[in-house]
């Protein structure tokens, strides 16, 4: 994107976001007073539009205004992607996004970064779910004891190692 890193770190930051796989939220705030509260490192001028989009991504409807503490796991995960997603990030990095979550919620959270990877948002995941990897992802790098094994798109990887699916592709590359 042409920023110098060392030069331009706070512009750098105000694109990129991050989530955690063990993110949490402030469990006594409700879901739209923290994207409110999270919204303002951003900010005052587009804080409103950026908790109304982070309402919008979360969709927990009247749940939104009901305290964090009350929410399933798959409901927080939602709130924390609506966080992440808010600014219009170009690039999301997102750690097991779907990790512990049921099918429901897992498909959801799917469908939102796809949903969102259409509009100019690029995403980096790190997930250990291959089937997840193959859906969500162009490219990929499977990683094995921190060294980069194989890379590309998962369709060529695919037919290179003869596999129905990228978890027999690991499977056969670190073998």
């Amino acid at each position: 994107m042409d920023f110098d890193l060392k030069k331009e770190p706070n512009k750098i930051r105000k694109i990129i976001s991050y989530l955690p796989e063990d993110a949490g939220a402030y469990k006594n705030l409700t879901g739209v007073a923290y994207l409110r509260f999270m919204a303002n490192f951003f900010g005052l001028s587009s804080s409103s539009q950026m908790v109304s989009k982070g309402v919008e991504i979360a969709a927990l409807d009247e749940r939104i205004n009901d305290k964090i503490d009350t929410y399933s796991k798959g409901m927080k995960r939602r709130l924390l992607i609506g966080r992440a997603l808010m600014i219009d990030p170009k690039l999301a990095i997102l750690d097991e996004p779907t990790s512990g979550l049921d099918v429901n919620n897992a498909q959801e959270i799917r469908n939102i970064i796809k949903n969102t990877a259409r509009n100019a948002t690029t995403f980096l995941v790190s997930s250990h779910n291959m089937l997840e990897v193959e859906y969500l992802c162009d490219r990929i790098a499977l990683i094995d004891e921190g060294v980069i094994v194989e890379h590309g798109r998962p369709k060529d990887l695919m037919e290179k190692y003869s596999s129905k699916n990228i978890e027999e592709v690991f499977t056969r590359v670190v073998k």
